[in-house]
């Protein structure tokens, strides 16, 4: 069996990702920190539709959940491993630098950057010893080209972006990749206040994109059609940015 795990699957580009993945094959760990029934149906949508999956519960922002539930899991399957790793999980906490709190500095930085080292760290070791993994980071359009009100935020993806590069420069010897997706304007929670009949404008294909549109990136990311890709960030922004 090949298993999956999806941060912040319990909504939006993390859910997409869940549920295609488990159409290609992938039995998914489906991971979120409060919202258990939207994760309930996450898991509910994939099995309606043939696949299978489990809830893995944990804050991605703490180090001692993501250690204690990942080596759980490990520990109950020692002959299986996590072959591929979404690392989707992500807040926002806008707000103009000179009025940010360190609360929203530090908040945003851990979840959407500390948790990339917590999560990734915990599971790297068995790709490497089997040869073969996945690292798929979504990041975002303000990790690449910055976004006024987004300091924290802009920060913590760039930060996912510089380390993913790293990361995929140590372990490629070892056939196992790492890439980013940057989605743009996707239709999310995080999206959900912005006026979008002002902003389309700003895109070239004149529109929000969709989590699924998201989505298939990752699967390709995950599938052996990318196996000859690493270190790379793919943009999904109708256009705003390359």
């Amino acid at each position: 069996m090949r298993y999956t795990l999806v941060t912040g699957a319990s909504r939006g580009i993390g859910k997409s990702a869940a549920i295609k993945l488990a159409e290609d094959g992938f039995y998914v760990l489906i991971n979120y920190r409060s919202n258990h029934e939207e994760a309930e149906a996450t898991l509910k949508e994939i099995q309606s539709k043939g696949g299978d999956g489990e809830l893995m519960p944990f804050d991605v922002s703490s180090h001692e959940q993501v250690e204690k539930a990942i080596t759980e899991w490990q520990e109950k399957h020692p002959d299986e491993y996590i072959e591929t790793l979404v690392n989707n999980a992500g807040i926002t906490d806008d707000g103009l630098m000179i009025f940010m709190s360190v609360e929203q500095w530090q908040k945003v930085i851990s979840t959407n950057l500390d948790s990339f080292f917590y999560v990734t760290r915990q599971v790297l070791q068995d790709m490497l010893v089997r040869k073969n993994g996945r690292v798929i980071n979504v990041v975002s359009l303000s990790g690449q080209k910055g976004h006024p009100g987004q300091v924290n935020y802009s920060a913590a993806k760039a930060g996912v972006i510089a380390a993913s590069k790293s990361l995929a420069m140590e372990i490629g010897k070892k056939k196992v990749t790492v890439n980013c997706v940057a989605p743009g304007f996707i239709h999310s929670d995080m999206t959900d206040g912005l006026d979008e009949s002002q902003l389309k404008k700003l895109v070239p294909l004149n529109r929000f994109g969709k989590p699924d549109e998201v989505a298939e990136v990752i699967s390709f990311l995950a599938s052996e059609k990318s196996a000859y890709i690493t270190g790379e960030v793919i943009s999904v922004n109708g256009g705003m940015h390359s």
